[in-house]
């Protein structure tokens, strides 16, 4: 009754805050979707990584650090790499050009046609594999974790699932629906709070149950190394390769991240929150891959399903009155990610799609209603996209479909890092060539799997990102913006603190390699 009573009272708060940020159908078009860009440097950094974090990083994550121990890590801390490139090149940029979405930006340097593909390309990405994927594997962990506790919902499994999706994703539309990036930020700041320390909780314990830190590297010395063999079937050191081209398109061309920071007050304020982001990533990284690692410690091979590391550490050895809070961190990182997404289809709904295509002088009033409108067909395709992989998983649950999103997401995400590439890169990008080079990362991805079918698909990414920026940028080395001009900082401070995460991320892995 504990447990639940938290949880009560973490959604009640969250829906008062939402909703005391509601925006009135007279209010602005900027105040709706960029929170009047007057957002502070820890509203940026708190909400991108609550973002950020998913549902599944506790489990999957997890259990891949039980199974291949702190290399799964490299997911986490070189994300740094991706956002200390959007700090000090991308969003200069943005916010110079004073754009609302990203494929302003993509429109001024490659043209409407292109800029036009991919926002419909990120919006029908993002209302069916990204927020379904959200919406099921957030429901699934909370159920496989709370189970006893949540069939108070219903008796049977697959349903409780089914509820648990339906009433998150409608809980998130309807105070993202009224508030706006407003609401999403203020909430994602506590959301990000109560799952640090649900996060925090289960590490602290399985270190407990473990003996001690130190005992980290006396019990599992094997699993504390960074990088694996090049010939390891998962996780081989060179997919660190692909990760850095992967990472540019994820911190710096996906609108559901970047808003926060083309929402800020100036760009000090954007620098500033994503550099303190980029230290709450090794944070992150602690608390998602060190229980997994500890419960090996532990356990040894006793686990025969690593994806169970996070429900076995939570009902064997949390108490009850904190495991209200874990479950209510689950759901918060569940949320941040579901609400950003609607407000991000809202926003390039509304602003590329309606405002230039369907009603080339709307109202501020007219904008926000064609936002809105989104978001409720955004829930409906999500809520149906979450079902069709609840029917998948228990249809055949050793369906490894996980994998096949993710090979989904990189067939366009590719393309799209080619495309952002191009045109940060070089002063006056050749729009035949970032095209051909864009539309060819298909092709040459789905031949290359074909002809090495054993190759890691983070390292296939690379070869498929690297030839292709070869095509978009080649006999262009007098095209190419100088580095002084690529390189943009605020501050000498803030330039030193992102040395010094840069030579943090080198040491690590010099230190752990």
């Amino acid at each position: 009754m504990l447990d639940f009573t938290i949880v009560a009272v973490y959604f009640i708060v969250i829906f008062i805050v939402a909703l005391r940020g509601k925006v009135q159908d007279n209010g602005s078009a900027d105040e709706y979707f960029l929170s009047n860009r007057n957002l502070k440097w820890y509203s940026i950094a708190l909400s991108t990584i609550a973002t950020n974090v998913q549902g599944y990083q506790f489990l999957g994550m997890m259990g891949s650090a039980y199974l291949f121990g702190l290399a799964q890590a490299n997911l986490e801390i070189n994300a740094i790499q991706g956002i200390l490139i959007a700090t000090f090149i991308f969003i200069p940029i943005y916010l110079k050009e004073k754009i609302t979405t990203i494929t302003q930006f993509i429109e001024i340097k490659l043209g409407n046609k292109i800029a036009l593909f991919y926002s419909l390309s990120n919006i029908a990405l993002f209302a069916t594999i990204t927020l379904g994927a959200a919406l099921f594997w957030g429901a699934y962990a909370a159920e496989m974790v709370f189970g006893e506790q949540l069939s108070i919902l219903h008796p049977n499994r697959i349903v409780r699932i089914a509820i648990l999706i339906i009433s998150l994703g409608v809980f998130s539309a309807i105070y993202t629906y009224y508030g706006g990036l407003n609401a999403v930020v203020k909430t994602d700041i506590i959301q990000f709070i109560v799952l640090l320390l649900g996060g925090t909780i289960v590490c602290f314990i399985s270190i407990n149950e473990l003996g001690g830190w130190e005992e980290l590297y006396n019990k599992t010395p094997e699993k504390m190394h960074l990088h694996l063999p090049s010939n390891h079937p998962v996780i081989p050191w060179t997919h660190l390769l692909g990760l850095f081209f992967l990472n540019i398109n994820y911190w710096c061309a996906n609108q559901t991240i970047i808003q926060r920071s083309l929402a800020a007050k100036n760009l000090k304020e954007a620098q500033k929150g994503l550099l303190v982001g980029g230290v709450l990533k090794y944070l992150m990284a602690l608390i998602i891959v060190v229980p997994g690692i500890a419960l090996y410690g532990i356990l040894g091979e006793g686990l025969s399903d690593p994806d169970m590391s996070f429900p076995y550490l939570v009902n064997r050895y949390v108490p009850i009155g904190l495991r209200g809070i874990i479950l209510c961190g689950l759901f918060a990182s569940l949320m941040s990610t579901v609400d950003s997404t609607f407000h991000s289809i809202a926003t390039l709904w509304s602003v590329d799609i309606y405002s230039n295509y369907i009603n080339k002088t709307p109202s501020d009033y007219q904008k926000i209603r064609a936002g809105r409108q989104a978001i409720i067909f955004s829930l409906i395709s999500s809520l149906t996209m979450g079902m069709i992989l609840l029917y998948l998983k228990f249809e055949n649950p050793s369906t490894a479909f996980t994998h096949t999103l993710n090979n989904l997401r990189y067939y366009i995400n590719c393309g799209i890092t080619v495309m952002i590439c191009a045109a940060a890169l070089l002063i006056i990008p050749n729009k035949r060539k970032v095209l051909l080079a864009f539309l060819i990362t298909l092709p040459l991805n789905l031949l290359l799997q074909y002809l090495l079918s054993d190759m890691n698909y983070f390292v296939r990414a690379f070869w498929v990102i690297f030839i292709s920026l070869l095509i978009a940028t080649e006999g262009e080395i007098r095209n190419f913006s100088s580095c002084k001009v690529l390189f943009q900082s605020s501050s000498n401070s803030l330039s030193r603190l992102g040395w010094t995460l840069l030579g943090s991320l080198v040491l690590i892995h010099f230190l752990f390699h």
